[in-house]
């Protein structure tokens, strides 16, 4: 097999797409023969130049596209899985009229499939070099009639509204008025929105009282948002390679006594609850109690046992003034999952946050240990936002309010 892409391996990479599409549907991820027939049809090596035909159609791929002086990734595309399971959510339908928020080229060539020739596809970018990139693979792919926009997608894209399916390929931070203006009536809009430090994507649709209410959700990781609708994350540092990156502003911290704490011997409590689902159990965790945020080490932090190996991806934490816990786990035949779920706290009131921490666990494990158990609803402003809690999100534009049943 070729190890890159030519004029002359067109068959070739008819083959290897059409493994992927195999790898997708035994994944769940594809569930639909429309999608299917996306898949098998749109030449996903044309939007990948110079990539290996392995890369360009591994399902969990995610090729960059352009990056900023930093290294920075600015623009990618997606990986198929994850694609997949989007558009599958967006239940996209012939003679759609669809928005793709963030251009790729791909991506947009895929909902041309699924609208098919009576429908219309609309993809926008903020970047020139990007959107001259997917114009020009989508030029070549045969889906000149995708209509590429240069934009700020704050505003949406209001000469081609309404929309019947909008559809975000950017880690968004808030949903602009312009994108719930523009759906309609019926409309469905999935988007990547930026949740206590994490991202979700979110299939929404609209509720009775003019705002959005969620279908399904699922983990994800995106390209930040560019432009107006642009978000900088709070982050606190705590000690050397230690940070805490928060979501809400509002949230006192006193750096100094965290890092008092974090250098005191730690305690461990055991939950005696599965250690299961470590994504879904993160969202549960942040939204139930107020003084949640994320807390991040280097190696250095935990070659030296001040913090767990958990730390170094992120893991939700409970601040109580000078103290503080986040979650642990430890090997445990007894459990299905073959783990127990606990807690490492440090600090002077580290029995207290603790004890709180693991009724969090316990309430997990009791009530809500399964896959989209949350319902997330979007209410946009001037309504008026419900009162501060552990499950209500205040955002820019309107507020996010998460429920577990």
């Amino acid at each position: 097999m070729s190890d890159v892409t030519t004029d002359n391996d067109v068959e070739e990479a008819a083959i290897v797409r059409a493994a992927m599409v195999r790898e997708l549907r035994d994944q769940r991820a594809i569930r639909s023969e429309s999608l299917a027939a996306a898949f098998t049809s749109v030449p996903r090596h044309l939007f990948t130049p110079g990539e290996p035909l392995k890369v360009a159609y591994a399902v969990d791929a995610t090729p960059i596209v352009k990056t900023d002086g930093n290294g920075l990734t600015l623009s990618s595309v997606s990986a198929p899985h994850l694609q997949a399971t989007m558009l599958e959510a967006a239940a996209v339908e012939p003679g759609m009229r669809v928005l793709e928020v963030g251009s790729g080229g791909y991506n947009a060539a895929l909902l041309a499939e699924l609208v098919g020739d009576n429908g219309r596809v609309t993809t926008v970018d903020i970047d020139p070099d990007i959107v001259e990139r997917a114009g020009t693979f989508l030029h070549e792919a045969g889906y000149d009639h995708v209509h590429v926009v240069l934009a700020d997608a704050e505003q949406g894209v209001p000469m081609a509204a309404p929309f019947d399916r909008i559809i975000v390929t950017a880690g968004s931070w808030d949903i602009p008025p312009a994108w719930i203006e523009q759906l309609a009536d019926d409309g469905r809009i999935v988007v990547p929105l930026r949740l206590k430090g994490t991202t979700r994507w979110i299939a929404f649709g609209r509720d009775s009282g003019g705002g959005l209410v969620s279908r399904s959700y699922g983990l994800c990781v995106f390209v930040p948002f560019q432009g107006a609708g642009s978000h900088t994350e709070r982050t606190v540092t705590i000690d050397v390679g230690v940070v805490l990156r928060l979501d809400d502003e509002d949230l006192k911290v006193d750096a100094e006594a965290l890092r008092r704490a974090l250098h005191l011997p730690r305690i461990e409590r055991w939950s005696g609850a599965v250690f299961d689902m470590p994504d879904e159990l993160a969202l549960f965790l942040l939204t139930n109690a107020p003084n949640m945020a994320l807390l991040y080490s280097g190696q250095e932090a935990v070659d030296q046992e001040l913090l767990a190996s958990s730390t170094l991806k992120g893991v939700p934490v409970l601040l109580d003034g000078d103290s503080f816990a986040y979650r642990a786990a430890r090997e445990n035949d007894d459990m299905s999952s073959g783990y127990e779920s606990g807690v490492y706290a440090h600090g002077p009131a580290a029995e207290n946050v603790a004890t709180r921490y693991v009724e969090l666990l316990r309430q997990w494990a009791d009530k809500y240990c399964w896959r989209g158990a949350a319902s997330i609803q979007y209410i946009p402003k001037p309504a008026t936002p419900p009162a501060p809690s552990a499950g209500v999100i205040a955002k820019r534009h309107g507020t996010v309010v998460i429920t577990w049943p």
